[in-house]
């Protein structure tokens, strides 16, 4: 009789999510896929809003078929996603509308009206939160100043994964490490920034308790239980931001290593015990993010496999159906550093046609047009490679340390010639895997709260005798150090011209 633990892994990101189903026998964890389906924001009149209430079916008909499948005995759910974005409850405990999408244009202005009480660089040391205006701090202001009525009646604010949660259980609270990602903590307090609140006027009537990582907060409500014919299964807030969770799947990472969990979005950084906050880290946009047991993940978001998923949209759109396997292979087949984009650019953060914008880039740094597809993905693909090895210098630079090589986890570890360009481009050994780093963080991090594994470094133990690594040794790279000094000029140019 099969008496490993087991758990749902529910993992949303910005473009599907899953539920996974985690058994873990004290010594391996085992990952079965029990269903997927896609996401995508969706638009109405002039903004941008995630379809939570199809979400949250999602959520039911994955723990539904788990039942239905396998029944049995289950120790615990947990739910991760994306991080910065919010929903809103009354005093009634009703969501009073969609959350907005982080990429919605309704915060532009918001960090200059919040710099305007608060200079850059002071709320910098007071949160460790690069200003991107995306940041759930700029989505406040931007709801206290465009959507009054919706603030007059908000009493709480939760993440996703909180939403989910509170659907679920009926309890409102909110996981550390995905509402560090907002810039409203206190990252060396750990708390929430009463400084920032008190200066910007912001309620504090909107928070919930502040819960760490693992915490059972309570069990699945009756009417749930009845409507799925599912017992009261506990709930645990995981790492409940899906990079936090990545960052627990990184295999025997050491205080030399980098990680890039890379999805829609690559995050790149390092694991700290302490938080950047002085000028430096603000200078060269790292932002500081919860992790578990305390520590700090110390992060640069770069526009990922966005750009990919984005051309691939449009195509699709336009008659041409292609999977990434196949993107892959089109660039594969095209001679490497031609052509180069900053893939952090505003203008491919939200674009109506992404080849296009790629185009755009090439022409307005008078670099060679890409002319087909498979050039247009070959010229993402460099540039994300080059993307990461200035990262790379950058985390050199602020931790007055060399990094020894880079651990790459998440679905972008299936585009093998990534992996081999990182390598190539950076000059440091690539570890690529695992593939489901995210769904594993989140299912460790269970196991923790069951007392089945004693802490985060048992944790990436078992992710090594789990899920077998692949490893990329640097080639090349005497050709890419000249690619590289190119692609600086291009950036610099870029950015004197505004």
């Amino acid at each position: 009789m099969d008496q490993s633990l087991k758990m749902l892994g529910m993992d949303y990101g910005a473009s599907g999510g899953r539920t996974m189903l985690g058994s873990f026998d004290g010594s391996t964890l085992k990952v079965e896929e029990i269903y997927r389906f896609e996401n995508a924001p969706v638009r109405l009149g002039d903004h941008w809003y995630w379809d939570f209430l199809r979400l949250f079916l999602e959520l039911k008909r994955g723990i539904s078929k788990y039942w239905n499948s396998h029944g049995g005995q289950l120790a615990s759910i947990a739910v991760d996603t994306w991080g910065v974005d919010i929903g809103f409850l009354d005093g009634r405990g009703r969501l009073l509308a969609n959350p907005y999408h982080y990429r919605d244009a309704r915060n532009e202005g918001m960090p200059e009206l919040a710099n305007d009480i608060i200079p850059r660089e002071e709320m910098y040391s007071l949160t460790g939160a690069y200003p991107w205006q995306y940041n759930t701090l700029f989505q406040l202001l931007s709801t206290e100043r465009n959507d009054p009525v919706l603030w007059e009646k908000a009493e709480t604010m939760l993440w996703m994964p909180d939403l989910f949660q509170y659907f679920l259980t009926g309890v409102k609270a909110s996981e550390y490490t995905v509402v560090s990602t907002g810039g409203l903590l206190d990252p060396v307090k750990r708390c929430w920034s009463e400084t920032l609140f008190s200066r910007l006027g912001l309620p504090t009537r909107l928070l919930a308790e502040l819960v760490q990582p693992g915490t059972r907060v309570g069990n699945l409500l009756p009417s749930v239980c009845s409507e799925l014919g599912v017992p009261a299964v506990p709930f645990i807030a995981t790492a409940s931001h899906d990079s936090a969770a990545a960052v627990v799947s990184v295999p025997l990472m050491d205080e030399s290593s980098a990680f890039i969990s890379c999805g829609t979005w690559s995050i790149m950084g390092v694991e700290s015990a302490v938080p950047v906050l002085g000028p430096q880290g603000l200078q060269l946009s790292f932002t500081n993010e919860g992790g578990l047991e305390g520590k700090t993940r110390i992060v640069k978001n770069i526009m990922g496999l966005w750009l990919l998923q984005e051309c691939r949209r449009q195509w699709a759109a336009e008659g041409e159906t292609a999977d990434f396997a196949d993107m892959q292979e089109w660039a594969s087949a095209e001679s490497g550093g031609i052509s180069f984009i900053d893939p952090d650019d505003l203008s491919f953060m939200a674009p109506e046609h992404m080849p296009h914008a790629v185009l755009a880039y090439c022409r307005r740094t008078s670099q060679p047009v890409p002319q087909s597809k498979g050039q247009i993905v070959r010229c993402i693909l460099d540039s994300l490679a080059l993307k990461y090895r200035q990262t790379v210098e950058e985390l050199e630079q602020l931790l007055a340390k060399k990094i020894g090589a880079i651990h790459m986890v998440g679905g972008g570890v299936n585009n093998r010639l990534l992996c081999q360009l990182t390598a190539d481009v950076t000059g440091k050994p690539v570890i690529a895997g695992p593939v489901e780093a995210t769904v594993a963080g989140n299912l460790l991090v269970q196991a923790i709260s069951h007392g089945e594994i004693a802490n985060a470094a048992e944790a990436r133990e078992v992710v090594a005798r789990s899920f077998l690594p692949e490893v990329y040794e640097p080639s090349d790279t005497l050709r890419w150090n000249e690619a590289y000094d190119r692609y600086l000029n291009i950036a610099a140019r870029i950015a004197e011209k505004g």
